[in-house]
């Protein structure tokens, strides 16, 4: 059988997986980047460490894929979590499961990740080709048979496309795949940043900058009703919001922001979760009880961290200087509404640059989910944030590169065995 050539555009982590699994099946793999290096984005995921999968099963894999979940269910079935750890481990990265099952190397190097994929890419006899931008997939005849990159033509006997999204253009995801998709045929359904910080109109904030709550119950809400809520860490910014529970959240102030980008949403953060209203005034009650003579501002330290003191006070409009035993019934209430619901104004989310994650892209009603191969034009495949997938933080949206990655590649490796038959 006459070797086939199969191009893989992207070197991010679908498209290596794509690669990998596309030459591990006896074909000759291409694979263009357009950065030095191949990883580039993945370096600086998980803060340096790569947060490479979530040890979760393939449901809940499915749900955390906020954005056409199910879609994935195959090919999260094919290269689960469970796989995608046991590929690095015996690829000689050891790794770890840490809080909310999210997994990272041990060594805390996201250079470690990477590397492990240009071995395992070498191993198989992989063809990279870094610094090399792709500007057209060539079709003939409704099946796509090359890539012109950086002016000149490179047959293929199958393409892959797999770019990421728009969001970090530094590390060179602007969208490229977008228009490669849009130019044969596909539809791109519009792109909006998935995992962004968000930014709220209240001055106070700038006073919280730096500040990390680690157990924040965050409600969204528009006119009154409420859009989303979830439970976890959040830090405050110079400007607004960031943090993985609220990075959870952004997804939905951006969908809205995108349909309506002069309404602004209301957000309260419920300080004591774990407490019901009715526990939370007997505890007040039981402290200034048990220090008469505490002024206000000195009795919310068992109670808040000291940075927010000064604006809770200030949001309260009750004197710093009120001793506990003159805290009256209506300044409790008070209290107990901004202890459950301190209150800001998101007005935007971060720009699409700054967002973790791109939803948006390549309509999955195009893809064929079982092989990811594109149900416009013959031969072509598609892997990772390019397509319309997107979902919440801690190691999914890797995984889902991953698994589509893998998909990709023995998609396009059965579609040439097929067309020799």
């Amino acid at each position: 059988m006459k070797t086939k050539t199969i191009i893989v555009i992207g070197g991010g982590p679908g498209g290596m997986m794509s690669a990998y699994a596309a030459a591990k099946n006896g074909h000759h793999v291409v694979l263009l980047e357009k950065n030095v290096r191949l990883g580039k984005k993945m370096l600086i995921t998980g803060k340096g460490r790569c947060n490479v999968t979530n040890d979760a099963p393939v449901n809940e894999l499915v749900k955390a894929m906020v954005g056409n979940g199910k879609f994935l269910y195959g090919a999260f079935s094919d290269f689960s979590s469970e796989d995608t750890m046991a590929w690095f481990t015996d690829g000689g990265v050891p790794l770890k499961v840490e809080r909310g099952q999210r997994v990272f190397p041990v060594s805390d190097i996201s250079g470690d990740i990477v590397g492990c994929m240009e071995r395992q890419l070498a191993k198989v006899g992989v063809e990279v080709k870094s610094q090399t931008t792709a500007g057209k997939i060539i079709v003939q005849d409704g099946v796509a048979v090359g890539v012109k990159a950086d002016g000149r033509i490179i047959n293929a006997d199958a393409v892959v496309i797999a770019t990421g999204g728009v969001s970090y253009p530094r590390t060179g995801s602007t969208g490229d795949g977008y228009k490669l998709a849009q130019n044969v045929g596909h539809t791109i359904k519009p792109v909006f940043p998935a995992l962004v910080p968000l930014v709220v109109k209240e001055s106070y904030v700038g006073d919280l900058e730096g500040l990390s709550l680690r157990n924040a119950e965050i409600s969204i809400k528009s006119n009154g009703k409420v859009l989303g809520k979830d439970f976890g860490e959040m830090v405050f910014t110079d400007v607004g919001m960031s943090g993985p529970v609220i990075l959870t959240l952004s997804r939905i102030c951006a969908k809205h922001f995108s349909e309506q980008p002069h309404e602004p949403l209301d957000l309260t953060i419920n300080l004591k979760p774990a407490l019901t209203e009715e526990q939370l005034d007997l505890r007040l009650q039981r402290d200034y009880d048990s220090y008469p003579k505490r002024n206000y501002s000195t009795l919310l330290q068992e109670l808040l961290p000291k940075k927010m003191i000064p604006v809770f006070v200030q949001l309260s409009q009750i004197d710093p200087w009120k001793q506990g035993n003159q805290i009256n019934k209506q300044d409790r209430k008070v209290i107990l509404k901004l202890l459950r619901a301190l209150p800001f104004t998101v007005v935007k989310c971060r720009p699409i640059e700054e967002a973790i994650i791109t939803a948006g892209g390549v309509n999955v009603k195009e893809i064929d989910p079982k092989t990811m191969g594109s149900k416009k034009i013959h031969g072509l495949f598609f892997a990772g944030e390019v397509i319309d997938i997107d979902g919440v933080t801690g190691g999914f949206n890797i995984q889902a590169a991953l698994s589509t990655g893998y998909r990709s590649g023995l998609g396009a490796a059965n579609y040439l065995t097929e067309m020799d038959e």
